[in-house]
């Protein structure tokens, strides 16, 4: 039995091999190895999935940066801040389950979105997951942390 959901998903994205473009998809399958057509599909599983937070975005709006949804590299942007979760935490989401993994480093292609980036977003760019149960996710699936 699944507990309260403590948010939900606000969109997805991938990135496509040969192309710097990401793209917002309605749905993502995931298998252990990582995000099927997402050009980082199975090169490092403890890297598959990033997620961002909402509050993200918000808080360089808040600085005057603005950026479109999946500027900050992330495969599912959620409306739940998880940046707390501790490496090992279970959430699932649609009918997969990720394993939080590890927090996201800050890259430098956040600085030529705007200089200040880097800085603001150190602790608030996202967690990386790897994924435990294959599935499927799409957008507005609720999310719960399953331990």
């Amino acid at each position: 039995m699944l507990s309260k959901s403590i948010g939900e998903v606000t969109a997805l994205f991938i990135s496509l091999e040969h192309s710097k473009k990401r793209v917002e998809k309605e749905n993502i399958a995931l298998d252990t190895f990582g995000i099927l057509s997402d050009k980082y599909y199975n090169t490092n599983i403890e890297r598959s999935v990033l997620i961002t937070s909402l509050s993200s975005y918000t808080l360089a709006n808040e600085h005057k940066i603005k950026m479109p949804f999946g500027s900050l590299g992330e495969n599912l942007l959620i409306d739940y801040n998880p940046y707390h979760l501790k490496a090992g935490t279970v959430l699932q989401i649609g009918s997969t389950h990720l394993m939080i993994s590890q927090n996201c480093t800050i890259c430098d292609h956040l600085s030529s979105i705007d200089k200040k980036l880097p800085s603001l977003l150190e602790k608030d760019r996202g967690i990386f997951a790897k994924v435990i149960k294959e599935g499927k996710i799409k957008k507005g699936d609720k999310i719960y942390i399953i331990n």
